[in-house]
């Protein structure tokens, strides 16, 4: 696809591209923002450098594509909602840390009934010696290489997504659990792909227990597959921009105690996974 008014370098064949020549400090051109979309549905997750955002740049951003999504997680998780910008979340992990947001593959919220249709992550502030890297991963690639039988079999099927497994219930905030498809279709492009992930995914519906279990340890280890993924090493001022519904992410803690601190925004999904 030709751009006119960005630069389009992809990362790997089947997912991730770093884009140039534009300044996301400054007004977007509606040009600019379909060029970023059609990035975006070509290459799963976006990538920029060298951009010093501020938490307006930041959400302006995101409100070209959707309404700004507040997270399911509430106060029950490692990213944290800043109290007088609550649509903006600070992900800040140091020597005092236990653990870190996302360290397992997933993709965000999906037990959401209308998961997130993409997250925009900022960072300002790095681990040095390359620390902290994010894996990406294309859910596309992964239903392309099941075989033809084992797309039969899972077509039509559906998953439990379990919030509860990796958010706290609060007093304020009750977790959901909603029921997906297992291999859905994407709104736009129309492409098939696996929507799972393996640390809510509790059961598959309409098989025995035995069988539901076997169905999960194998999704669980194809969808992370080397051959779908990319991995993004990240310099300050950087931003990683993912579509939500077609791509697995993986955040590396390899930096302890070392500081690695940014800012996330989300924008709303428009509906539910569709089935394939």
């Amino acid at each position: 696809m030709p751009y006119e008014t960005i630069t389009v370098t992809p990362v790997s064949p089947n997912i991730g591209a770093e884009i140039g020549n534009v300044d996301l400090t400054k007004a977007l051109s509606n040009r600019q923002v379909q060029e970023i979309n059609d990035a975006l549905m070509e290459y799963l997750v976006i990538f920029f450098r060298d951009q010093k955002i501020d938490h307006q740049a930041h959400k302006a951003l995101g409100r070209h594509f959707g309404e700004l999504h507040m997270s399911v997680g509430g106060d029950g998780t490692n990213s944290k909602m800043l109290a007088d910008d609550p649509e903006v979340r600070a992900l800040h992990f140091d020597a005092n840390s236990s653990s870190v947001s996302g360290e397992v593959w997933h993709t965000d919220q999906s037990c959401a009934a209308t998961p997130p249709m993409g997250s925009i992550l900022y960072l300002h502030t790095v681990p040095p010696n390359g620390g902290g890297d994010t894996m990406f991963a294309s859910m596309y690639a992964a239903y392309d290489a099941l075989s033809d039988r084992m797309k039969t079999y899972l077509s039509g099927l559906t998953a439990v997504h379990d919030g509860t497994r990796v958010f706290a219930q609060t007093a304020n905030n009750k977790v959901p659990i909603s029921t997906h498809p297992l291999i859905a279709k994407h709104p736009v492009t129309r492409r098939k792909l696996i929507y799972f992930t393996g640390e809510v995914v509790t059961k598959i519906n309409g098989v025995p227990p035995a069988e539901s279990a076997a169905i999960i340890a194998f999704l669980d280890k194809h969808c992370a597959h080397p051959d779908f993924q990319c991995r993004f090493h990240w310099r300050p001022h950087s931003i990683a921009f993912w579509d939500n519904r077609c791509a697995h992410h993986r955040a590396i803690w390899d930096y302890w105690p070392n500081v690695r601190s940014g800012f996330r925004i989300q924008i709303k999904g428009t509906g539910a996974p569709l089935p394939a």
